[in-house]
């Protein structure tokens, strides 16, 4: 028996929708730094799915991994938040 494995799922919002059934999302997230201790943010850009192009740029929304849709796409929109 197999089991599908538990797909990673993140909150960013969009900073791009020029593309066609593609926008960007940007992640942030904070990190500590490991001698001074002290945190700081860290963003990163990931190119997602968007099947009916219904989002757009300022939208907070939900991105899930899913398997190699391109070159750089391998997210998929699921929700806006």
């Amino acid at each position: 028996m197999t089991t599908t494995p538990q797909r990673r799922t993140i909150k960013g919002y969009i900073v791009s929708d020029k593309m066609q059934k593609t926008v960007v999302v940007k992640v942030t997230r904070m990190r500590i730094h490991p001698k001074y201790k002290k945190s700081y943010k860290v963003s990163t850009r990931f190119k997602a799915h968007s099947p009916e192009d219904s989002f757009h740029v300022g939208d907070k929304v939900i991105i899930q991994e899913g398997r190699p849709l391109s070159k750089e796409k391998r997210w998929t929109v699921i929700k806006k938040i």
